[in-house]
């Protein structure tokens, strides 16, 4: 069985990747192979990074304030390069505010400062769950 996907991205103009990097090396000790970016990508450029990887998960990270912008922009970018079924998941400094918005822009979910990595492992294993559960 083929392991999960996941690329880890910074879109924009943040160059703060110390979380983003955590996240991307925590996954891959919980044995998800972890493509990570780099800073100061576009939503393009993630997109076309996410199909070129064949990954089943975009983790976005932000601590710009951008990520109502930005993150919507990804989602937007992977529908226009023909993939609607990779599922995508934010992080960084969100306020709470602004979370019913981005998930009514197809981000699946976010994990703000402090989440435990239980919790995004738990997230991936049940959308991957309920995932194969639709195409099966």
């Amino acid at each position: 069985m083929r392991k999960i996907r996941i690329l880890i991205a910074k879109p924009g103009l943040d160059g703060h990747d110390r979380g983003a990097k955590f996240i991307a090396r925590a996954l891959q000790e919980n044995g998800y192979e972890v493509i990570y970016t780099g800073i100061r990508q576009t939503p393009k450029q993630i997109a076309l990074a996410a199909v070129q990887e064949d990954v089943d998960f975009v983790g976005l990270s932000l601590l710009s304030g951008a990520h109502n912008e930005l993150f919507p922009k990804v989602v937007e970018e992977l529908h226009n390069v023909g993939t609607d079924d990779i599922i995508v998941f934010g992080g960084g400094v969100i306020p709470n505010s602004d979370i019913e918005f981005l998930k009514s822009k197809g981000i699946r979910a976010i994990f703000g400062p402090g989440t435990s990595i239980k919790t995004i492992v738990d997230f991936i294993e049940n959308e991957s769950k309920s995932r194969n559960s639709k195409i099966g």
